[in-house]
């Protein structure tokens, strides 16, 4: 199925959509950067709770994690990835106009096939939680549990050197002859 193929390609795909936003606009340049720092953060939060199992790309899962953002939506580390991607396309203007159609049905897609996998593996518990906790927008507030910002920092390692490339990409990019 295209969702679960999506799903263990999920780290590379929107790499060729980075070739957009090589472009950068310095007027949204201060929009971008809280954008991606915005998302950044989501992810350090989420993975903090979730742990290194947010990297896997079989459909392997362990115990369901509902406390700290997953108490509020169930996606927050796409969520931080559409914000992150969004970033890069506002400071590449307009590339925002592809960037974030695409990586939303990319998201979407890998969304419903993830959801049908934690289903059959998670059974009543994971459909109680999709009753409680929304996909996409959060609601209600988190609940309790132990955040590791070591192991978010650690897990986070790859989405840092990407972050990094991408500044490093437009700014050289902004001294360069068009």
């Amino acid at each position: 199925m295209l969702g679960g193929w999506l799903f263990r390609h999920r780290g590379w795909l929107p790499v060729p959509l980075a070739a957009l936003c090589l472009v950068p606009s310095p007027s949204y340049w201060a929009a971008g950067v809280v954008l991606v720092l915005g998302g950044e953060g989501i992810r350090l939060w989420a993975v903090g709770y979730i742990g290194r199992r947010s990297r896997t790309r079989g459909g392997e899962v362990g115990a369901l994690i509902d406390v700290g953002p997953y108490a509020r939506l169930r996606n927050p580390l796409y969520v931080g990835n559409l914000l992150i991607w969004t970033g890069f396309g506002v400071v590449g203007w307009p590339a925002v106009g592809a960037v974030l159609p695409l990586l939303g049905l990319h998201y979407q897609l890998i969304t419903l096939w993830e959801e049908r996998q934690l289903a059959t593996q998670l059974g009543p518990a994971y459909l109680d939680y999709m009753d409680r906790v929304p996909r996409w927008w959060p609601s209600g507030p988190p609940r309790a549990g132990s955040w590791h910002p070591g192991e978010a920092v650690r897990s986070e390692r790859g989405t840092f050197v990407a972050i990094a490339a991408m500044g490093a990409a437009f700014g050289c990019r902004c001294y360069l002859p068009l």
